[in-house]
C-alpha cells in the first residue's frame, strides 16, 4: 500500500463528500422553510453513514445543526 496515494485519495473523496453534503442540507433546509414544514429557528439532529465496501465495517457520525 502506498501512504501518499491513500492519503490523497482519502482527502478527495471527504472534500466531495463536504461539498456534495453541505449542498444537499442547504437544499433540503430551503425546501423546508419554504414549504413551512421549518420555522427557521430549529436544531436538526443530522447523522451520516460510511461504508467500507467489503470490509463490513460502517461508521456513523451523528450531530446537530443549528438554524439560528
Amino acid at each position: 500500500m502506498n501512504e501518499e496515494t491513500l492519503n490523497l485519495s482519502l482527502r478527495a473523496f471527504l472534500k466531495r463528500v463536504g461539498i456534495n453534503c453541505q449542498r444537499e442540507i442547504e437544499t433540503a433546509v430551503r425546501k423546508g422553510l419554504e414549504s413551512g414544514a421549518l420555522q427557521g429557528n430549529e436544531t436538526l439532529p443530522v447523522k451520516i453513514t460510511l461504508e467500507f465496501g467489503p470490509l463490513d465495517a460502517p461508521y456513523q457520525v451523528e450531530g446537530e445543526i443549528s438554524l439560528e
